[in-house]
């Protein structure tokens, strides 16, 4: 039935025709607005029960006209509007930090401790295997390495020649990133290329340790390690945890499909890979500018190391940031 068959129901809608014209263009702003405030809020609610209301009305009236899809229309864009999901803000990234990263990390705590042992049965493996056979380095270390350290010179100490401290502590972040992200990557592999990296990775630390301990260097390279060692092997961990754990999504789904629980596993165990991202940025800025500093001691590296760490397992069990409690009233 048209607005013209119906005197009354086009005085109506002639009477109504202009706040229509302000409701579509509140709806047109609230659909580009990203960061409303609390007033500007409410006037969209407002709105959007004063269209609802208008729109019932037209459909009772004029069923099947063009005011009543012009409204159904409008009414649509400010509905999903208002239903659009919040923006990832400020509260969001708190609540990742405060919430999310610390139940994450308590999902794979179990599995990362296996791995922390392991890390350190091969590092003890990898020490008596060098020590018993020196011949078996040429494994793990270049010629080059080799040939410093028999020449009584580390490598370590020579890595502030490669450039200034802020783009040394950019290549090492980005060269530790690749590396946690290959634990990662090869622990989704039914947990078998976590065993890999990390047995492979303590071999290779147990065995340099030893090679410079036969040449007087041992030392100096645990010197180097001290300050940002620590979290980055314990970062090397959790990631291998965490591809772990994916790996045992495919595995055991349960009653969900497998790859509708690798999805799950995977959005509750992606604020960890952010937090070991955010970790080893620190690291890299440590390795590159305190590590490579001779003139640096040993208990001031030793601080830095476990205060690091130590800030690290604060964050992960989540008394960094700890909840705030709202006052109760009695």
């Amino acid at each position: 039935m048209g607005v013209q068959n119906d005197p009354e129901a086009a005085v109506w809608v002639r009477q109504h025709a202009p706040q229509w014209q302000r409701l579509a263009a509140a709806t047109a702003a609230a659909a580009r607005r990203t960061h409303p405030s609390v007033e500007q809020a409410l006037q969209t609610l407002a709105a959007y029960r004063t269209l609802a209301r208008h729109l019932a009305t037209v459909r009772s009236l004029l069923p099947g006209s063009l005011p009543a899809a012009a409204l159904e229309r409008t009414c649509a864009q400010l509905h999903t509007a208002v239903n659009r999901p919040a923006r990832f803000g400020r509260a969001g990234w708190m609540r990742m930090l405060r919430e999310d990263v610390p139940a994450a990390a308590a999902a794979v705590r179990g599995t990362a401790l296996w791995l922390a042992m392991l890390l350190a049965v091969t590092t003890f493996a990898g020490w008596w295997l060098v020590s018993r056979h020196p011949e078996l380095v040429s494994l793990i270390a270049s010629p080059q390495m080799i040939d410093g350290v028999e020449h009584g010179h580390l490598w370590t100490y020579q890595i502030l020649t490669l450039g200034p401290p802020a783009l040394l502590s950019a290549r090492i972040f980005s060269n530790n990133v690749m590396v946690t992200l290959g634990a990662f990557c090869f622990g989704t592999l039914f947990g078998l290329g976590a065993f890999y990296m990390i047995a492979f990775n303590g071999l290779m630390l147990g065995g340099l340790l030893a090679f410079t301990h036969q040449h007087g260097l041992g030392l100096g390279l645990l010197k180097f390690t001290l300050a940002h060692g620590p979290v980055e092997l314990s970062v090397m961990c959790l990631a291998a945890a965490a591809g772990t754990a994916l790996g045992e999504a495919l595995i055991r789904p349960g009653e969900l499909s497998r790859g509708a629980a690798l999805r799950r596993r995977a959005a509750q165990l992606g604020p960890l890979l952010l937090a070991c991202a955010l970790l080893l940025l620190g690291s890299g800025l440590i390795e590159g500018s305190v590590s490579p500093r001779p003139q640096i001691s040993i208990p001031v590296r030793l601080g830095i190391g476990l205060g690091y760490w130590t800030l690290m397992m604060a964050w992960l069990s989540g008394r960094l940031f700890p909840r705030t409690r709202r006052p109760v009233n009695g």
